[in-house]
């Protein structure tokens, strides 16, 4: 999909279909022409509603107000209505801001149509075949002020790269097991590399001597062997840096504590954090933001078998803690623990971030769509999630207690790697990561839970069934933030 920003107003620029986005279910604007059509075919203008007028070759879609989440939300479900079901090659749309300064409309607009337009075919045998190409954005704008096109020049472009990155990052997690398991993964980050990327890949025997058991016993029983990933964006004169980890676990099977067959369907779903982090680096990499960022993965499978590590284990991590193992399906944060060690070892950052599939908790707790952010930087983690929103994505604050870490407890190691409560699951799963964080580090940690949001099986506004590509919008905002080039 091409963008370009044309300087001419909409009705000059010849187009196969013009989009309108009908603002508040005002109907007397002057884009729209085709008002009597419309009562015709019953289109109220509601968020999301979409009418495709074939006579016209336009398509109209309702958007509650100018607040990017709608208009991108329009956008991707207008979008999806059209892209695999016609011969369109281009469309063309005025652009929509609610003030000429305003530019996250714009960025939300070019969203929409890449996020909107996913399709995920690798195993289809009859693919769709996508004819449309092209997506020209009229200086025509819905509010007929000028604004600096030189500046929505640079917006379209971040747009483009988040979304496609975000897309990316989609189409790792919704790779099958067998196609994608930790060596795999490894490879799949080696192609990042480029002059300002650097990828480094720990395999087994580097693993040991880093004493990084915790993920190793994880890995036991798979005949695919683990893989840590550092992958390092270095810029010139970096303004910050930035440490990313993420839970690859191309397939969780639960170990021997199974799990039941209807939750391991998805569960090619268990490396979205890695993935995520994948996606992270790419976006960072080709908008040359001036941030140093490291993306560590932890790419692990965990199955069952004789070697597999076994409930009443108890093991030694990075860091010298003990763990007894109460739950082999409580895995990702052994993954995590030891990572987390790694990282903090190999860099000093200004903030640290992880990101995990981690708990179901998470999901009953919050919901589907939202991931759960925790740590002990509550100013920290306010930003987050406000961010996250301004991105387009859901996040919420769940925060740690001194009575949940206690459950924690193990009457023959330091700790145990559940609660010894139902309770908490999201929380207490977050506090055992932070027996891993160093004092030093506390006040720059956040450790987010996208178990929800990561994978659904339905389509949701921007986001399609399956993958989401959760975490990357969210923190390609927040280190765009740092650059003070917010949009």
């Amino acid at each position: 999909m091409k963008f370009s920003l044309v300087n001419l107003e909409l009705k000059e620029i010849i187009a196969d279909l013009e989009m309108i986005l009908v603002i508040d279910k005002v109907f007397s604007h002057r884009f729209i022409e085709d008002e009597a059509l419309l009562k015709r075919a019953s289109f109220q203008g509601n968020q999301d509603e979409v009418c495709h007028l074939v006579s016209t070759n336009r398509v109209y879609v309702g958007v509650e107000t100018f607040d990017a989440e709608h208009i991108r939300s329009a956008i991707a479900v207008a979008t999806r209505s059209f892209i695999a079901k016609s011969a369109y090659k281009s469309v063309k749309i005025a652009t929509y801001m609610h003030t000429p300064h305003t530019f996250n409309t714009l960025q939300a607009m070019v969203e929409g149509f890449v996020l909107g337009g996913y399709q995920f075919q690798r195993y289809q045998t009859k693919k769709s075949s996508v004819a449309f190409k092209k997506v020209m954005i009229s200086s025509e704008s819905f509010n007929q002020e000028a604004f600096s096109l030189e500046r929505a020049i640079e917006v379209i472009h971040h747009a483009e790269v988040v979304a496609m990155a975000t897309n990316f990052t989609r189409d790792i997690v919704n790779t099958t097991p067998e196609d994608c398991y930790p060596k795999r993964l490894a490879q799949l980050a080696q192609t990042l590399e480029k002059k300002d990327v650097v990828c480094n890949i720990l395999k087994p025997k580097e693993l040991k001597k880093e004493g990084m058991n915790m993920l190793l016993a994880v890995s036991r029983a798979s005949r695919h062997k683990p893989r840590v990933i550092h992958l390092s964006y270095k810029p010139k004169n970096p303004q910050h840096c930035i440490s990313l980890v993420g839970k690859g676990l191309t397939y969780d099977s639960g170990g021997l504590s199974l799990k039941p067959a209807d939750y391991m369907a998805t569960m090619k779903s268990d490396k979205s954090g890695g993935a995520t982090v994948l996606g992270i680096m790419k976006a960072v990499s080709e908008l040359k933001l001036p941030i140093e960022v490291h993306g560590f993965i932890g790419a692990v499978e965990n199955m069952i078998g004789g070697d597999a590590y076994k409930p009443d284990d108890v093991l030694m991590a990075k860091n010298g803690k003990t763990v007894e193992v109460k739950n082999t399906d409580a895995e990702g944060r052994l993954v995590l623990g030891d990572l987390l060690v790694y990282a903090q070892q190999e860099v000093s950052s200004d903030y640290l971030f992880d990101f995990a599939t981690l708990t179901g908790a998470c999901v009953v707790g919050v919901g589907q769509y939202t991931s759960g952010v925790m740590g002990y930087n509550h100013r920290l983690k306010e930003r987050v999630v406000s961010l996250a929103y301004q991105s387009g994505e859901f996040a919420t604050r769940l925060d740690f207690n001194r009575y949940l870490a206690k459950t924690l407890t193990s009457n023959i190691a330091d700790l145990s790697n559940i609660s010894n409560t139902r309770y908490g699951g999201a929380i207490t799963a977050g506090q055992f990561l932070a027996e891993f964080i160093t004092e030093e580090n506390r006040e720059k940690w956040v450790h987010i839970d996208i178990a929800g949001p990561a994978f659904v099986e339905h389509i949701w506004g921007e986001n399609p069934s399956g993958a989401s590509g959760a975490g990357v919008r969210m923190m390609m905002e927040f280190l765009t933030s740092l650059t003070q080039k917010s949009l």
